[in-house]
């Protein structure tokens, strides 16, 4: 039996050394050691009795050493008297614990002998001044610390400055142009990334910008016109950015996809109907409209029907509810902006009237906050913008002013300023990201001086800053949070893009790096050309060997390098009328305008060629040469009194 147990632990333990070299690691089979924490506490204590018992037995050694003149064996009495304590102290503790019996009070000293006075002075000093790092400095010399603490106290205080300073966060060090067209650029939109930017204007003109795809050039990759010959009134991209709401000056606001094509056309009401609630939708012009904040389907539009109405994109057939404004009198007003809060809850309208209207988004009967004299009677204000906390509103009116409104208190406005001229209807106001500047632009006649961007501190509403943009009027401005860019449209067809390279991101910054693309002529064949390596010298065609040469010689051949006169047709196109049409009717009537011949006496006109018709007969006169009878005349004599009738006129024939 001893022999087989054997042989089995020797096969186990070969089997361990194989699985330990292959694993790297051994111990397989083992069970797991089970340790007595209480035997464990009582031997580390005797284990501290005993040693300690141990030092004052080699103390009292050493003292009888001492005594004998033996100083090399021989120990510092500093050392010697904090042992001395040390041990004392240990042993109390530990004739204390065995009498109490506890263990938790030997088990929290100290184990082995005590630390030298050096190394414990280099350990609170080491705590006091725990930020240095590297050897101790040596004494009396501090320039360099104190030399650095001031530096970084003044970094950190100019850092502050220029935090605690929101004029310094404005990116107006570069900028780029945009040529919209030659009208007034009378809305802009960006989509949330910042990726596309969408300019309208008075030419019916939509225009697309890809910051990413465009180069130096800086043009739009897509122009077009999704309402006909309404002026664009407002341009704005939804939260999540697939699709853009635009609003002209038709009753029929449109939902385009990013890359311009319809998606959703809203109906058109019912204008004999007295009652704007029942209709399905706007009977007159619209004046702005946009997205709601938080839900991706829900937009809202105003118009000149005296409504403010919400619609929801998966059902155009009707809209979603109506909010109609009301003045003192309970008459229909128009409302000239419309916005939603930063929440969603609320939707505030300014009316012609010079009221502020803002209604619960849920309930849209009687208006929750309701200023009657926010502005002057008569004069169309022009935005609307909520702060990002959700607490102000911003006011630009037609009366040349901008106001501060606080939501909590909405009788009266909390600041004002006046002499910003107004001469658009949808001239904006925006707040920037960090809500500490409020900005707006100027309007100006023609070459009277420059538009300018102004910006107003939000709590003192002083004007901190502005930037001459150019001499024309500046109509829409848009500070992007992401971006930290502003985009501005002004009334000569620019668009500016104004940014900081350190500050702004992304943007204008992508496009203004790359150069321009080289124009690609492409080379083509001027006519087919059959390839037959085999045929007869006689039928073998010459063969082309380069297309530029063949151009340059079309370029010198005037009948080739024509280009035919194209037809003028169609209704016309940006403003401009066509001069005629393209039909048979119209070309008639152009020849017969361009003939400025008098046909007033037509005797006149007849006899104009008798003459040239007696001396050159043509076609009446030579066929009847030989059958025509002489003509008999009878001469008038004087005689003759001028009552008698003729003679040749008797005769009968």
């Amino acid at each position: 039996m001893d022999s087989k147990r054997g042989d089995e632990a020797t096969s186990k333990t070969s089997d361990d050394g194989d699985i330990a070299s292959v694993m790297g690691f051994s111990g397989f089979g083992k069970k797991a050691r089970t340790f007595d924490l209480d035997a464990i506490f009582e031997q580390t204590r005797r284990t501290a009795i005993e040693r300690s018992q141990r030092v004052i037995e080699e103390r009292k050694k050493e003292i009888e050493m001492e005594e004998e003149g033996e100083s090399s064996k021989s120990v510092k009495p500093s050392v010697q008297s904090q042992r001395e304590k040390a041990a004392s102290s240990r042993l109390q503790k530990s004739d204390s614990s065995s009498d109490s019996g506890s263990d938790s009070d030997s088990d929290s000293e100290l184990i082995g002998p005590p630390v030298p006075p050096q190394h414990a002075a280099q350990q609170g000093d080491d705590d006091d001044d725990d930020e240095h790092v590297g050897p101790p400095l040596p004494p009396g010399y501090t320039g360099s610390t104190a030399h650095s603490d001031d530096d970084d106290d003044e970094e950190g205080e100019a850092q502050d400055d220029d935090d605690d300073n929101p004029v310094k966060k404005i990116p107006d060090t570069h900028e780029i142009t945009l040529q919209h067209g030659t009208k007034t650029v009378s809305a802009l939109g960006l989509d949330p990334s910042g990726a596309r930017l969408v300019s309208g204007g008075y030419d019916y003109d939509v225009r697309f910008w890809d910051f990413a795809g465009m180069d130096q050039a800086l043009q739009a990759f897509r122009s077009l016109q999704p309402c006909e010959c309404h002026q664009i009134k407002a341009l704005q991209y939804s939260i999540t950015g697939d699709v853009m709401l635009v609003v002209s000056g038709n009753a029929q606001a449109k939902v385009l996809d990013r890359d311009g094509f319809s998606v959703m056309e809203c109906v058109k009401g019912d204008q004999y109907i007295v009652d704007m609630a029942n209709t399905k939708g706007h009977t007159a012009m619209l004046n702005c409209g946009c997205w709601h904040p938080k839900i991706k389907e829900e937009f809202m539009t105003c118009s000149n029907d005296g409504t403010v109405r919400t619609w929801d994109l998966n059902s155009e057939k009707k809209h979603k509810s109506v909010f109609k404004p009301r003045s003192f009198q309970g008459k229909k007003v128009i409302p000239t902006c419309c916005t939603y809060s930063r929440d969603g809850k609320l939707i505030a309208a300014g009316c012609q009237d010079g009221t502020i209207q803002i209604w619960d988004r849920n309930l849209s009967v009687h208006t929750r906050f309701h200023c009657r004299q926010a502005h002057t009677p008569g004069s169309d204000t022009s935005c609307l913008s909520f702060s990002y906390d959700g607490t102000m509103l911003a006011s630009r009116g037609g009366d040349d002013t901008l106001k501060m409104w606080d939501i909590r208190n909405f009788r009266k406005p909390v600041n004002g300023v006046s002499g910003l001229t107004n001469y658009f209807s949808m001239t904006d106001c925006c707040f920037s990201p960090d809500d500490k500047l409020l900005v707006t632009g100027t309007s100006v006649k023609k070459d009277e001086g420059n538009g300018k961007l102004v910006f107003f501190d939000r709590i003192s509403f002083q004007r901190v800053y502005e930037i001459d943009v150019t001499n024309a009027s500046v109509v829409r401005c848009l500070w992007h949070p992401k971006l930290n860019q502003i985009m501005v449209g002004t009334g000569n067809g620019l668009v500016k893009v104004y940014y900081d390279p350190v500050k702004s991101h992304r943007g204008a910054k992508l496009c203004v790096v790359k150069s321009k693309r080289k124009e690609k002529h492409a080379e083509a064949l001027t006519q087919d050309y059959i390839i037959t390596p085999h045929a007869l010298p006689m039928f073998r065609e010459a063969r082309q060997r380069s297309t530029r040469k063949q151009l340059e010689k079309d370029r010198l051949d005037p009948k080739k390098s024509h280009k035919p006169e194209p037809p003028v047709s169609g209704p016309g196109r940006g403003g401009r009328v066509a001069a005629h049409g393209g039909t048979l009717s119209s070309f008639i009537v152009k020849n017969i305008a361009l003939d400025k011949t008098d046909d007033s006496n037509p005797r006149e006109a007849i006899l104009r060629h008798a003459k040239e018709a007696s001396e050159n007969p043509y076609w009446i006169a030579p066929a009847y040469t030989e059958t025509q009878p002489e003509p008999v005349f009878a001469e008038e004599s004087e005689d003759e009194e001028p009552d008698q009738e003729p003679e040749w006129k008797k005769r009968k024939i």
